[in-house]
């Protein structure tokens, strides 16, 4: 870590979720948004972390796109819920794995083409009954199955390459992708094998420059990796569990985490008392606006 990171660190919110994931910087509200999946919770807050609004639900939500100024697309358990988040109108979109009790829905994030990927996973992490989904409009594209816990999914600003990890494999893949589908276009190749090193993959995203930010469940920082899957540089932070990194902030130059204290025993929880919280972290190089899920699209089942 440098002087620098260290002196623009601070916690934004100390909300103790006990699974933060998810933030998303909303370009038109100028707020942040993010989820407490065990808390089946939706928070926003000002780019300063005040004026904080909570929207609760009956199922985990996990992952988040936004469509306008005031609604957004919320992954839940069940699938896709579309909000308003003026008049807390809910309407469900598309719907999934809704008939497995065993699966919640996980990371995700919405490409540069529109399309809304989506990991789903077994309620306590089991191997191998997850997948990875693309939504484009309300038709959902099966893009890889099985995995574990999906993670770490993210795009290079063109679009041409995804990221997709697995915390329990410990490795994030990097694909090529069709930009007329948006769809992969070829075989996964690894981008960072972190298997053995006692952290996982969680959320990642992609700078400018097009090195990518992962979040180290277990490992206390966030990482920058260069577009050759090499380590540019790590951050620390004050709780051994972030979990998802995201840029905001008028210049795109905050890089937002959330953090987690699930599975903690009470002596951790103590430890770690801003576990749970949202972190915010002065950066260099901005980030890429986050793109808008198009509302209708042309993919069909897979």
């Amino acid at each position: 870590m440098t002087a620098s990171d260290t002196a623009m660190m601070a916690l934004l919110v100390d909300c103790g979720c006990e699974l933060g994931e998810a933030p998303l910087w909303h370009p038109l509200r100028g707020e942040l948004l993010f989820v407490d999946i065990a808390g089946r919770a939706l928070h926003a807050v000002a780019g300063d972390g005040s004026r904080g609004r909570r929207w609760d639900f009956d199922v985990p939500v996990s992952a988040l796109g936004w469509i306008d100024h005031d609604r957004i697309m919320v992954a839940t358990a069940l699938g896709f819920v579309e909000i308003d988040l003026g008049t807390d109108r809910r309407t469900v979109h598309a719907a999934l794995e809704a008939c497995n009790p065993r699966t919640r829905s996980n990371d995700g994030r919405v490409d540069p083409f529109g399309g809304f990927w989506v990991g789903t996973m077994g309620l306590a992490g089991e191997r191998d009954m997850g997948a990875l989904y693309r939504l484009s409009g309300r038709d959902i594209t099966t893009l890889r199955r099985p995995m574990s816990i999906p993670n770490a999914c993210c795009f290079t600003g063109d679009g041409r390459i995804g990221y997709s990890g697995d915390s329990l494999t410990g490795i994030i893949h990097r694909w090529p992708i069709d930009p007329a589908t948006g769809l992969p276009a070829g075989a996964p190749e690894v981008f960072v094998d972190l298997s053995g090193a006692g952290a996982a993959p969680d959320g990642a995203v992609v700078d400018a420059e097009d090195h990518v930010w992962c979040a180290l469940w277990d490992g206390g920082r966030v990482v920058r990796y260069r577009p050759d899957g090499t380590q540019e540089r790590s951050i620390a932070l004050p709780v051994s569990r972030p979990t998802c990194p995201a840029f905001g902030g008028p210049d795109l130059k905050t890089l937002y985490v959330t953090s987690a204290w699930q599975g903690f025993t009470p002596a951790q929880r103590a430890a770690e008392p801003l576990a749970g919280g949202v972190f915010a972290v002065r950066v260099d190089t901005p980030g890429l606006p986050e793109p808008a899920f198009r509302m209708t699209g042309t993919m069909s089942h897979s």
